[in-house]
């Protein structure tokens, strides 16, 4: 079983879930938000480094999983998010992990079938393929997503090579 970190970065909310997968099912084992607060952007940078870095010491993953920057209308908004995707793939790569990327579009096409999908239609998708109930926060259940389109990606690539091994040696 692989277990996959789902990041949603953001500079005041991000997102993490944390999932065990083995290419046909996936299994939830944790989620939340780390909130930066109010203060200088250098210390909220600080903050998503030092909170994740704790729940990567205290949930290992196998392999994480980071939702890429799409473009803002707002530049200033678009590089500040990804000041804060560097912070997060900084502590996951400090500690020897491999990252995987994908696009917004990526991730809702792989959870819901559409890559023009809506939070709501995202979030009830995570819920029902983790077999979870109640409420759940929407920076978590994107970072869940993450972690989801990850492990669909990653079962692919599986059946894929499978099947071109199968292919060669014939």
């Amino acid at each position: 079983m692989t277990r996959i970190l789902g990041i949603d970065p953001g500079s005041r909310l991000t997102g993490f879930g944390l999932i065990e997968a083995d290419g046909r099912q996936a299994r939830y084992l944790t989620s939340g938000v780390i909130r930066t607060g109010a203060g200088s952007f250098p210390e909220r940078l600080r903050i998503i480094f030092e909170q994740l870095s704790v729940v990567l010491d205290s949930n290992p993953p196998t392999v994480v999983a980071v939702e890429q920057v799409f473009v803002h209308r707002n530049p200033g908004s678009a590089l500040k998010l990804g000041q804060a995707r560097g912070a997060a793939i900084c502590a996951c790569v400090a500690r020897g992990l491999p990252v995987a990327e994908y696009s917004p579009s990526e991730i809702k096409q792989a959870v819901v079938g559409s890559g023009r999908a809506g939070k709501d239609q995202v979030q009830y998708m995570v819920k029902m393929l983790l077999k979870l109930s109640g409420e759940l926060q929407e920076d978590a259940s994107d970072a869940l997503a993450v972690a989801l389109c990850h492990s669909h990606r990653a079962g692919l690539e599986g059946l894929l090579s499978q099947a071109t091994a199968k292919q060669v040696s014939r």
